[in-house]
């Protein structure tokens, strides 16, 4: 950004102390430090905004581009342009595997137990809601 040498930093330095003091040299310091902060952070958010106007442009582009192309697609293919069916899709056949069939769903199946405690010594979410006791009872 700025071609600062170690030289003109070193000049900056002295020029610092002898005008400020060095009594009053950290307290600059943060003040300049927190100055610098807020405009790097000022300057990360513009640099945010321009990057998403620039992605938003480059996607309505390959959006404009996937239209024109698939206009001269469908204008040479006219045959795959299938019409729609009262508004339904097409229902696809169920594939076919040889030797397996399937089983009857069973309109009364049984409720899954709920699982064990976990390994890692975290607790479920019917453990949790019970009060914790510590050894008040005693």
């Amino acid at each position: 950004m700025f071609d600062i040498g170690a030289i003109e930093l070193l000049i900056i330095v002295i020029v610092a102390v002898v005008v400020i003091g060095p009594k009053d040299m950290p307290m600059a310091m943060r003040s300049a430090g927190r100055w610098i902060g807020k405009i790097r952070k000022v300057s990360a958010h513009f640099r945010s905004g321009i990057d998403a106007m620039v992605r938003e442009a480059e996607l309505e582009d390959m959006q404009a581009e996937w239209n024109k192309r698939n206009a001269e697609i469908m204008a040479k293919h006219p045959e795959a342009v299938r019409p729609a069916h009262d508004g339904e899709a097409p229902a696809l056949p169920e594939p076919e595997v040889e030797g397996a069939e399937q089983a009857p769903a069973d309109p009364q199946m049984e409720p899954v137990a709920e699982p064990a405690a976990p390994v890692d010594g975290t607790i479920s979410g019917a453990e949790a809601a019970k009060p914790a006791n510590n050894g008040a009872d005693r």
